[in-house]
């Protein structure tokens, strides 16, 4: 007996998948065979994906969506289509786009306009992503240049810093201790001890 998917995507934890889920609920998808991945889409190595593949059997189906939300890179949402659709006999239906729906137009024709419209969305979705990328990228340097810290927030040495310093390499304190002190983490505490030592080398 043949089986019907679904399968959401979003790119992190933080976005929200439920306006994907409900278009699948509507299509009266059991809640145990539909699959979500919280990561990126630039290729198929996702848990859930994966898992999803390992159950999946010829005459089953898959919706979809969207095609973005199969992936978002080019050449592997077209090999992972014909992967899908040939060797492992599967249908799939986007639901976004009426015309990708492999249970429709197995002829000749039909199949023909498929492989156009799969061809022009996964370059769409691909583009959209380095898009993203892109204004990503240049909003954290314009971020930058206008001296926004970006990432965890900095941790200042505290007040009595160079008599830790003093204290640990004179031997009066452990490694242990100072971190205590400073309430910082080893490696911060590094950092920090190696920017004490070259200020003070550039003002002897």
């Amino acid at each position: 007996m043949s089986v019907v998917y679904g399968y959401a995507r979003v790119s992190s934890r933080d976005q929200n998948e439920q306006r994907q889920l409900v278009a699948l609920r509507e299509k009266q998808i059991e809640t145990k065979n539909i699959y979500i991945d919280k990561q990126s889409g630039k290729d198929f190595e996702r848990p859930q994906y994966m898992a999803m593949m390992r159950r999946m059997r010829p005459g089953d189906t898959l919706y979809i969506l969207s095609i973005d939300r199969l992936g978002r890179n080019y050449e592997e949402i077209q090999r992972q289509w014909r992967m899908l659709t040939g060797e492992k006999k599967i249908d799939i239906c986007v639901i976004d786009m009426p015309l990708l729906d492999t249970r429709n137009g197995k002829d000749l024709m039909g199949t023909f306009i498929a492989d156009i419209v799969l061809q022009i969305l996964s370059f769409v979705a691909q583009n959209e992503r380095e898009n993203i990328r892109k204004r990503q990228a240049e909003g954290i340097a314009a971020a930058r240049a206008r001296g926004v810290h970006l990432g965890r927030p900095i941790k200042a040495a505290p007040s009595d810093f160079h008599d830790i310093i003093a204290d640990l390499e004179n031997g009066r304190i452990t490694v242990k201790e100072a971190l205590r002190r400073c309430d910082m983490g080893q490696s911060t505490f590094y950092r920090r001890r190696r920017e004490y030592r070259m200020a003070n080398a550039i003002h002897k």
